[in-house]
């Protein structure tokens, strides 16, 4: 269907998530690989949910807002695993591609605490592309939300128009849009950018797109030009920046951690129910780095989502204190 702007209908979804959609592998324990044909055991191994679109839809939907999710798998045991799963989740799948030819995309996580390696098979995660989007659905959602725009081959040219488009149809926008595999930092997104309401960055990456050393200088830069900016800080806590009023920074909560895969599509979820409720900025922080915390708990990215009320509980017993920038 064509993506061009159209007078908007009451929106059905609260949220649609563009992006990857592959499953991950995570293997735990001593995971360092061994060549030479040696065999070792590890502690864990878990086939759960991944990709940062699904890992962030996940989050929204647990929190209660009706999602959707746009993304491509192949005709495989992957794919089926990953549409099965989000389904089950109460996310609506009707506008994920399902390829004849090519293997859903899979991740295998060497996860040890805190830190990880990360290999992927990229498959159809590389191969969406703009006139595969189901504008139908987009059409129907308040705001939608992109992430791994450097994963995305096929559909990144024409991410500008997409953001360009959707806003133009009445969406508000974010982006997330993790690292960079070419460490270029652009093809396209600084266009793509001015067409986004929301940013989404760790640290790493605002300070790459941005070009500077340290997170809080970056931060002022892109807040020059996106409305919403927040920067995930790790155990540090996070940032954030709205407008014209100060900056934000929330220390983290602590939670005895298990897996960090998918804390940040988390904190993604949560900073953007606020957004959509029409929360405090503060407010809206405190439930990212919550859901970002939360999440950690077990393996994989969405076992541990919290829903809303548990999310609330957790705030009003660990609230953290607001440091100065």
């Amino acid at each position: 269907m064509s993506g061009s702007p159209a007078r908007r209908r009451k929106p059905r979804f609260d949220v649609v998530a563009i992006g990857e959609i592959n499953a991950d592998l995570i293997l735990s324990g001593d995971v360092e690989p061994a060549f030479g044909q040696a065999e070792k055991l590890v502690h864990d191994a878990n086939l759960c949910i991944g990709s940062s679109a699904a890992i962030f839809a996940c989050g929204a939907a647990r929190l209660g807002l009706n999602t959707a999710i746009v993304g491509k798998v192949g005709r495989d045991v992957f794919g089926e695993f990953m549409t099965d799963s989000l389904a089950a989740r109460g996310i609506d799948t009707s506008a994920v591609v399902i390829d004849q030819e090519i293997r859903t995309g899979l991740t295998v996580i060497l996860s040890k605490g805190q830190d990880r390696a990360i290999l992927t098979y990229p498959g159809t995660i590389s191969t969406l592309r703009y006139s595969e989007i189901d504008f139908s659905v987009v059409h129907r959602a308040r705001h939608l939300h992109l992430s791994s725009f450097f994963l995305l081959d096929s559909l990144r040219p024409d991410i500008p128009r997409l953001c360009r488009e959707a806003r133009e149809a009445g969406l508000t926008v974010s982006m997330d849009t993790n690292y960079d595999p070419a460490e270029k930092w652009d093809d396209g997104l600084q266009e793509a950018l001015r067409h986004v309401d929301i940013f989404l960055p760790n640290a790493a990456e605002a300070e790459a797109i941005a070009g500077q050393e340290l997170a809080e200088n970056a931060m002022e830069i892109l807040a020059e030009k996106i409305p919403f900016v927040a920067v995930k800080l790790g155990e540090q806590g996070a940032m954030a920046k709205q407008g014209a009023a100060p900056m934000i920074v929330l220390d983290s909560r602590k939670v005895d951690v298990v897996d960090t895969v998918g804390a940040g599509d988390s904190f993604d979820a949560g900073l953007l129910f606020g957004f959509l409720r029409g929360w405090e900025l503060r407010e809206a922080l405190e439930l990212a780095l919550c859901c970002g915390s939360l999440s950690t708990r077990k393996s994989g990215g969405t076992d541990a989502q919290p829903d809303l009320d548990e999310a609330m509980r957790f705030i009003r017993a660990n609230g953290g204190q607001e440091r100065k920038a």
